[in-house]
Order: structure tokens, then sequence, then C-alpha cells
């Protein structure tokens, strides 16, 4: 409540205020959800920030905080904006672009923005990538000259770390990598939306952001520490064949290696799925997808139960007859 009244205060009191509330893992969205909406009914502007965001970034909580599925819940709210940044200069140039909007454009709007608690390096600000974070994706690196195919990768938060991790995997193949960045998926599909909208009631031809970044493409990997619901919610858009992975199921309490591989969201996994992609359109043989599983030590059989965290062991008890 001490948000909202801050997050009203323009209105309600003459003396606008721009709160942030940082709260842990999914504590936001699950728990205060109807006060969420009750902000937004009311006009409310300000920052909530997801801290110890991922479903195996956060990796010792087991099934109950994990939390890889409020960017989805967020999106349901027309008042808030979700952002999954993976580097401080996306960080910033959202909360710069919020405060605009809150108090330069004077929009009323909530931004939701993923904070995660791994450490990693924090690469210099691409040039002219400005744009592109605001409307939700933009090219992070071009693939390395030389190599005879070429695949386009897409990462989001702290798993932006195993698309770019998977970049040297993929060249042991002779494939090169496109790497994106996804700083809102959300967006992405609203603008496209809004533009087939446009379109379809005769107001004129607009290629959304996605499409003119993605349109074109033949094998996309899109891998994130959220639901593959989420990356999935462009898939429209996405030229060519278009691949996500993401953490499905309940949490676990693992080191974060083993929960992406148990996931199936680390950097080999990511290697695999851009070469099925290519032995499906005939660029390179199945044998090298073969070769590849076997390399990277990758089960081929059937997964553990995902709906439950294995690592609770319920004792069998026999009743008497």
């Amino acid at each position: 409540m001490t948000w909202i009244a801050s997050a009203t205060s323009y209105a309600s009191q003459q003396a606008p205020t721009l709160p942030f509330m940082i709260y842990y893992s999914m504590f936001g969205f699950q728990r205060v959800g109807d006060s969420i909406w009750q902000a937004a009914d009311m006009r409310a502007r300000g920052f909530l920030i997801g801290a110890t965001y991922g479903r195996t970034t956060l990796n010792g909580e087991g099934l109950q905080h994990q939390d890889g599925h409020s960017l989805l819940i967020a999106l349901t709210n027309p008042g808030v904006k979700g952002w999954d940044p993976a580097f401080g200069y996306e960080m910033g140039a959202i909360l710069e672009h919020g405060v605009t909007e809150m108090w330069g454009e004077d929009k009323d709007v909530i931004y939701y923005v993923t904070a995660y608690n791994e450490n990693y390096p924090m690469p210099e600000k691409p040039e002219g990538c400005d744009e592109g974070i605001i409307k939700g994706l933009y090219k992070f690196q071009d693939p390395k000259p030389g190599l005879k195919h070429t695949v386009r990768l897409i990462g989001s938060g702290a798993i932006m770390k195993q698309a770019l991790d998977a970049v040297a995997l993929l060249a042991e193949f002779d494939v090169g990598a496109e790497v994106w960045s996804a700083t809102s998926f959300g967006e992405l599909q609203r603008e496209a939306i809004a533009c087939d909208r446009k379109a379809r009631l005769g107001g004129g031809a607009t290629e959304p952001w996605v499409k003119q970044c993605l349109g074109d493409g033949e094998v996309t990997v899109a891998v994130s520490d959220n639901m593959t619901a989420w990356p999935m919610i462009i898939d429209e858009w996405v030229g060519g064949d278009y691949t996500v992975l993401g953490a499905d199921g309940f949490g676990r309490s693992d080191t974060r290696e083993a929960l992406r591989r148990f996931h199936e969201i680390d950097a080999e996994h990511v290697t695999v799925a851009a070469l099925r992609s290519l032995a499906k359109q005939g660029k390179v043989p199945h044998s090298a997808v073969d070769e590849a599983i076997e390399k990277f030590d990758i089960s081929t059989g059937p997964r553990e139960d995902v709906t439950m965290d294995t690592h609770v062991v319920i004792p069998s008890v026999t009743f008497p007859a």
C-alpha cells in the first residue's frame, strides 16, 4: 500500500514521487497480484523490481521461489511493461526510459523489471542499441566470419551468458552465431499486434520491430530462464525455424550448472538445438547432431518428472491390513 500511495501521489497529493519496490523473487505478481491490478486501476506510476529472478538462477530455493513465469503474468496487465535485462547498460536504459515515460511524457505506466543474483562480466554497450533495448530486441554481436553456416541466438537475463557460450561450441561445427538480446518479448508482441491491427483495418502496413529484426531468419534459437511460453509469444513474426528453450516445471535445489542441464537451457543444449534446425534444412548432416549430443554428454532418454522437486524424498508408508 505504501508503494501505491507513492505511485499515485502525483494525483492524490499533487506531490509527484517515483517509487521503487524491490521484492523477493515471485513474491510480487503471485502474492500481491491483486494489489498490482489495483495500482494500475489507480493510474499508478513506478517501478517493481523482481529480484533474484530466474528458475535456475535462484538455485537453492526448491519448488516455491524459483520464478520463471512472472513476466508472463505481468503481460496480462495492460498497465505494466515487463523487462528482462541481461546487462547493466540495459537496466540503465530501461529505467531511464521509464522515468521519461512517467514524468517526461506524463504516462500512467508501471515497469516490472527482473534482476538476477548471478555475477558475470558486464560488456560495453554496443553502439546504437538504445532503440532496440526499449523496443525489446537488439543485435548484440555479429557472427564470426569465415564459418560455413550462420544461426541466430536470442538470450535474455542471466541466461544470455549461455547463448554467448554456445557461440564457441557452434564454431566447432563450422557454424557462426549472430547473438541478439531480448529485453522484452512482451513489448515485442504488443507492438506487433498493434501493427497487424493497423494493417488489418486499412491504416497502412507497418512492419513490426520483431519482424524487421528476425523476419528473414532461417534458424533462430531463443533461450531464457523463463517458461518456454514467454519467448514463444513472438513466434508468428519470426522467419524460418524458431526453437525455444525454457525452464518449465517446478524449481529444484541444485547447482546452477545442474539445473540448467536439467531444464535444457545450457550452452550445450542451445548448440544442439541450432544444429538440429540446420539438419532439418539439410545444411548439416544429422550425424553432426548425434556427434554433438555424444560430445556434450546429453541424455536422450525420458526426462525426469519436471513437476516435482526430486530432491524431496517422501518415504513410503505401509498401512496394516
